[in-house]
């Protein structure tokens, strides 16, 4: 088992390489002191009793997860930031339509919108929240979980008491069926 002091050696001698490697994959220099940190954090609560020989490893694997969270958070809001810039789109435009040309910068946000963009939104936002609603209980509770709350799988799993694999299953159930209804009313993401 590791000691304190050995641990706290540890850490201090991977700080600069993983915040190098975690600034190189998000290209985000908060994002990746963010990240390094919970690596860390994570490291000490969960795996400081392991012996010192196993915590290069295990430090890594939990790097590389963070750094996967923090795609899937970043893909999950730029999904949600992709569906409300779709809304702009007029139906005599082509096929070829891509709503990654319509996005704006963040300090452009609702500021510079007019009434009937401020309008539209409002408005999906409410069929949004109206098909969440109608969603069952154990889904609609892994998706807002998972989704708009950024739980992970198995904190997700623990708050439910249920498995990962039953969260996975009730969030992939809970989006095929809002997708549905959203595609009925019209909205395509």
């Amino acid at each position: 088992m590791a000691s304190a002091p050995e641990l706290a050696d540890f850490l201090s001698s991977v700080e600069k390489r993983a915040f190098k490697q975690a600034i190189y994959a998000v290209r985000d220099e908060d994002a990746a002191l963010d990240i390094v940190q919970d690596a860390m954090i994570k490291l000490a609560e969960k795996y400081g009793d392991k012996p010192s020989a196993e915590l290069p490893l295990l430090f890594t694997r939990i790097l590389q997860n963070r750094i996967h969270d923090w795609f899937r958070r970043q893909k999950v809001r730029n999904a949600w930031v992709t569906l409300f810039s779709n809304m702009g789109k007029k139906s005599d435009e082509s096929d070829d339509y891509d709503p990654l040309e319509q996005l704006q910068a963040a300090d452009d946000s609702q500021i510079h919108q007019d009434g009937a963009q401020k309008l539209e939104q409002s408005q999906l936002l409410r069929s949004l929240e109206a098909e969440i609603a109608k969603l069952p209980a154990r889904q609609r509770e892994a998706f807002l979980m998972r989704y708009w709350d950024e739980l992970s799988i198995a904190e997700t799993a623990q708050i439910m008491g249920c498995s990962e694999g039953s969260v996975k299953t009730h969030c992939s159930r809970a989006t095929q069926t809002l997708a549905s209804a959203l595609k009925i009313k019209g909205i395509s993401l």
